[in-house]
């Protein structure tokens, strides 16, 4: 367990605006930074990073908190995960006690397989000092031409050709086998236990963060059947479609050049990284895919292809332009020569004429793509009509509408036809698209609807007493310890019976004007975050007078700190155009705060009295005597009387 004091040092430390910089490119928008979101795929940034409070939210996925909450959510980390995290990332020194066994027992299975994974990559990377993997994987490594500092940095092994060598080793350092099986790292077959990747040199595959997310492996015997690469399997950890191979290494070029390379394999990453290109990665061999190219949008909004010059590298390039394009990314692509591709050519030649290289040849995609295919429908008018469908298919999925006029600009001078045929064209192709999309969001409601129970209740309207109970959190974190003049209202009886109202000002800090007007009212949450979370916050002004907000989050259970987050990044984004039709009046915060809050407590009060109004009517009785009803129908007209003159204080007709 790690200690208080060490917990208080990294939330002391800790900047949100460096350690989300790490994971997403931010830019300066006024007193906050802004990004696109890491959890959604969306194309306008909605992730905003408050560095004066200290904390984050977005928008798009509805998540937030502050420094420690974004690196559990990003990186699926326990809490004390990702206090070590940030404490190594600052240089605190970690204290510790000692865990109780019932404690390691609770540790989550995603963990544990995090735990095995760390352990099989250094103990690959320990066999490179073996006698038989120095013969065999350091050999191997250095007839590539990676020098022992990039074999370390990129945390390279070896698979001894034993059946269960690296089984045993787990086994006898205490790793379970069912851990070693959801990893992929050993096979199981009914009493038999042998190793995945035997004989085979590794790569650990690593996070953003990282933290081994699975591992790729190489056979070096060509005369065995199996396949050359050969990656961990499919688990909790690992999803090869959301994973590029070294992004770990390359994201901090990559957010400082503002471009990203891809390349296809492992070797081709680490021989441009060890040659001076460090902003590349790779889909590992896989089929490029939208998670991907999110991964990369965090980072820069710019994608140079690198592939090689063969057929099969050439349609692998096409296939990925068209996700890159309709992500909303600037894409090139670089071939490089026959025979060639960007480790051999790396291997060969300087970091300066590899950069001069890459800028010369690197063309964008209608280029790319136009004389690919014109090489394919040479004197041929079908394939050249088929061809130019093609281009216009990829321009289509472009969302920018001036990128796409301007690519069709470029197509038509560079395949010399009319720009009005090219637009036509594509006017028909995004038609047909927005038409299928329509067609299939009809057939998803249809099937939803053929899903529905018999007499299922219809869906929630706006709960108006959670909106002012959520409305009453957030005014106690922006404006709880400011001093307010607040008009407050006595009622007096003078000699005879008129019931005289006395105005006062008073100057009143705006958490006791809250916490004495909604005690007066005995006014209980119905929400139970916003009932757990008032009276933690009353209780701390009430000793303290004010709040930090950041101390108080991480105090604080993960989703009600998420809440508090949620609430304090609403401030710049708080609509309330929809609920002035249900009668909810709450000032807007060019308002004073003083008017701001005595309007929210009188929308509360008159929430109530019409609560209890309903409850009266609903209690009446069909009586033919009258008398019976009298009571509930007086109490009805007293509280219709107090609700106008509610109305009238809050200006509204009633």
């Amino acid at each position: 367990m790690i200690a208080r004091t060490t917990v208080d040092a990294v939330f002391d430390a800790a900047r949100v605006e460096e350690v989300i910089g790490d994971f997403v490119q931010l830019k300066k928008s006024g007193s906050n930074f802004k990004g696109l979101s890491p959890f959604s795929d969306e194309r306008t940034p909605s992730f905003m990073v408050s560095p004066v409070k200290q904390i984050w939210k977005d928008f798009s996925s509805g998540k937030g908190g502050n420094a420690v909450t974004f690196i559990m959510e990003h990186e699926h980390f326990t809490f004390p995960e990702a206090i070590k995290y940030l404490a190594n990332k600052y240089g605190i020194e970690i204290e510790e006690t000692e865990q109780t066994d019932e404690q390691k027992q609770m540790q989550d299975e995603k963990e544990s397989m995090f735990l095995v994974s760390k352990f099989a990559s250094e103990w690959f990377a320990g066999q490179l000092k073996t006698d038989e993997g120095r013969a065999i994987g350091y050999s191997y490594f250095k007839e590539r031409g990676f020098t022992d500092e990039t074999i370390n940095y990129f945390q390279l092994g070896y698979s001894p050709e034993q059946w269960s060598a690296f089984t045993d080793a787990a086994i006898k350092a205490g790793y379970k086998v069912d851990f070693l099986e959801k990893t992929g790292l050993t096979i199981v077959k009914d009493d038999k236990q042998f190793d995945r990747f035997k004989g085979r040199v590794m790569f650990p595959i690593r996070s953003m963060s990282g933290r081994v997310l699975g591992l790729g492996g190489r056979i070096l015997d060509s005369s065995k059947k199996a396949a050359k690469y050969l990656n961990s399997p499919q688990s909790e950890i690992y999803d090869k479609s959301k994973v590029l191979y070294g992004i770990y290494e390359a994201k901090q070029a990559m957010a400082k050049e503002d471009l990203c390379y891809l390349v296809e394999g492992y070797t081709d990453v680490i021989q441009l990284y060890q040659a001076g290109i460090q902003n590349v990665v790779s889909s590992s061999g896989t089929a490029l895919t939208t998670e991907q190219i999110r991964l990369i949008s965090r980072l820069t909004k710019n994608i140079t292809v690198l592939y090689d010059g063969d057929a099969a590298g050439l349609r692998a390039a096409i296939r990925g332009i068209d996700l890159i394009l309709e992500a909303g990314m600037n894409v090139r692509v670089c071939t490089f020569p026959e025979g060639e591709d960007p480790d051999s050519f790396a291997k060969s030649h300087t970091e300066s004429e590899i950069r001069t290289f890459l800028k010369d040849n690197a063309v964008d995609f209608i280029r790319f793509k136009s004389g690919l295919l014109k090489d394919e429908a040479a004197g041929d008018p079908i394939k050249k009509a088929g061809m130019i469908r093609e281009i216009v298919q990829s321009i289509s999925k472009i969302p920018d509408e001036i990128s796409r006029e301007i690519y069709v600009q470029e197509s038509a001078a560079i395949l010399d036809i009319g720009e009005d045929v090219l637009f036509s064209t594509l006017a028909q192709m995004r038609n047909a698209e927005i038409s299928e999309v329509r067609k299939k969001n009809r057939r998803e409601q249809e099937a939803q609807t053929m899903q529905k129970v018999p007499n299922a209740p219809a869906a929630a309207v706006v709960d108006r007493r959670e909106v002012l109970e959520r409305n009453i959190i957030r005014i106690l974190l922006l404006y709880g310890d400011r001093d307010e003049e607040f008009i407050e209202e006595y009622i007096q009886e003078p000699d005879g019976n008129e019931i005289e109202v006395i105005k006062k000002k008073e100057s009143k800090p705006v958490y006791e004007k809250i916490f004495l007007d909604l005690q007066e009212d005995e006014v209980e949450f119905s929400n139970a975050y916003f009932k757990n979370l008032y009276p933690k916050l009353i209780d701390i002004f009430l000793m303290q007078g004010k709040i930090d907000v950041n101390t108080v989050m991480s105090e604080l259970e993960d989703q009600e700190a998420q809440l508090i987050a949620d609430l304090i990044m609403d401030e710049d984004r708080y609509q309330l155009s929809k609920w002035e039709e249900k009668q909810i009046f709450v000032k807007q915060k060019d308002d004073t705060v003083a008017t701001y809050v005595t309007d929210t407590i009188l929308n509360f009060r008159r929430l109530m009295i019409a609560e209890k109004v309903k409850a009266l009517y609903s209690d009446l009785k069909p009586s033919i005597d009258e008398e019976d009803n009298l009571e509930a129908l007086t109490s009805v007209i007293d509280y219709n009387k107090l609700n106008q003159h509610l109305g009238k204080r809050l200006n509204r007709v009633i």
